[in-house]
């Protein structure tokens, strides 16, 4: 028997729920990419806000990439479960801010109609970083575009315009720095070819704060879903989403209109997140890369195994602490050498069973940001990152694809550099003068001769 609203009342009583009536609830947020991160995050700090009294602040989620969603929420009218485990405990709440799920492809009108709503507030986003369909150098490309969020974006605010609505809120809550002003630059691009009248609005009356969004959500498996229905009495719930406890929100303070009061539920509200994220994507998500790609390829399947190797924490700790760390200036009273410390534990916690091959999808889009940035910061210091220079050694031998299939947008492009270039030329492919990555950090040549002389000796 399937998770519904008809059989709530058959929850067992440790099984906590929501108390609003969700019948009386308006969508007033709109979400492009729910997959179990939002549920286990966003949707979970909505629900604690609406359960705490805030209405009209149910989510339509929207999902991008195909059904599956969809098919798991829409038999369940949106509700889902969320267990937060912890070494051998869990606790597990009923979620019910989610009212429904679309498909991009074949409920446009829809989704349109949803954000042209006059309750329709909040616009956000967990597409990951290849959803924002950009090219080599950053820009939109549209072509990829043309399967992306923009053009119902576009077509949703030109009707707000039209009925005289106002601006609303766009929250990026992906692992993008800057995201805010990235997701502004992007729609604006796209606004600026395609509808020029929107863009003019967007730019006047929208809001784009960034965000730092941090909880480990792994894949839930089909053992995870057995677990779920016995936690539930029976009933059957193919949404179910299984983190862990601890749960960060920040949010830069600017608003195009009303919000639910999530800092009352533990999300921050601050000046400037820059520190807080990039404190979250260099040492948390770089720490995360490093044993992913040298995990794997030291035979572990999970965080909790790597981060238990002597030489792989040997150089968690050294990216952490002694190079992702020095690479930024902290906010007032942000303890980097704390955080590193928690970090660690949660990395530890077999609970989670997080999957280092969900972690090592899409590498070309990460490093950026996780390693390559820290680097170049070294690099003008006069300094070099040994741990980093290890992960991308990692990475390199695991989109080689001699061991398993690569899950990235650029892994036919890096295979094909390999055939041409082998392991010595791999590197200056990539990180040299001219290579794929130079924009974000030119190697220097001894940094060059180390990789080499890894991946020579692989």
């Amino acid at each position: 028997m399937r998770l519904s609203p008809s059989n709530l009342d058959r929850l067992p009583p440790e099984v906590e729920r929501f108390g609003y009536d969700r019948s009386r609830q308006k969508v007033g947020i709109v979400h492009f990419g729910i997959g179990a991160f939002h549920r286990a995050h966003q949707a979970w700090y909505t629900d604690l806000a609406m359960d705490a009294g805030e209405a009209d602040w149910a989510i339509s989620g929207v999902s991008m990439r195909s059904d599956t969603v969809a098919h798991q929420l829409g038999p369940q009218t949106g509700l889902y479960s969320l267990s937060q485990r912890h070494g051998h405990n869990a606790g597990i709440r009923v979620i019910g801010a989610v009212r429904e799920v679309f498909i991009a492809g074949d409920e446009s009108h829809a989704i349109v109609a949803r954000l042209a709503a006059p309750e329709c507030r909040i616009v956000s986003f967990t597409v990951t970083e290849k959803g924002y369909c950009r090219g080599d150098d950053g820009a939109l490309d549209f072509k990829l575009a043309k399967a992306g969020f923009y053009k119902l974006l576009v077509e949703g605010f030109a009707a707000r315009i039209k009925a005289g609505l106002p601006g609303i809120t766009l929250i990026n809550c992906d692992n993008l720095p800057d995201n805010g002003a990235l997701l502004r630059a992007l729609l604006l691009e796209y606004c600026e070819a395609k509808a020029p009248l929107v863009a003019g609005w967007v730019a006047q009356e929208c809001a784009f704060p960034s965000t730092m969004v941090d909880r480990i959500v792994p894949a839930t498996t089909q053992a995870d879903l057995d677990k779920a229905e016995a936690l539930l009495g029976g009933l059957r719930d193919e949404g179910a989403v299984f983190t862990e406890r601890f749960s960060q929100w920040v949010i830069e303070d600017r608003f195009a209109g009303p919000r639910p009061g999530w800092e009352n539920h533990g999300a921050q509200l601050v000046a400037d997140v820059a520190p807080y994220e990039t404190a979250k994507l260099r040492m948390l998500n770089g720490a995360h890369s490093l044993m992913a790609y040298c995990g794997l390829d030291r035979g572990y399947d999970f965080v909790h195994e790597a981060i238990a190797d002597p030489g792989i924490r040997i150089l968690v700790d050294r990216l952490m602490r002694e190079e992702a760390a020095t690479s930024f200036s902290p906010a007032a009273g942000q303890d980097l050498a704390a955080y590193a410390n928690a970090l660690v534990k949660r990395f530890a916690d077999p609970a989670l069973q997080h999957r280092l091959l969900q972690i090592a999808m899409d590498g070309s889009q990460k490093i950026p940001q996780r390693w390559l940035a820290p680097l170049a910061f070294h690099q003008r210091e006069g300094q070099s990152c040994p741990a980093v220079l290890e992960g991308i050694v990692g990475w390199l031998r695991h989109v080689r694809g001699d061991l398993r299939a690569v899950d990235d947008p650029l892994a036919d492009r890096l295979a094909r550099l390999w055939r041409s270039e082998g392991a010595r030329g791999i590197a200056p492919a990539l990180f040299g003068a001219n290579g794929l990555f130079a924009k974000h950090w030119q190697a220097g040549d001894d940094d060059l001769k180390t990789i080499e002389k890894a991946l020579g000796e692989a």
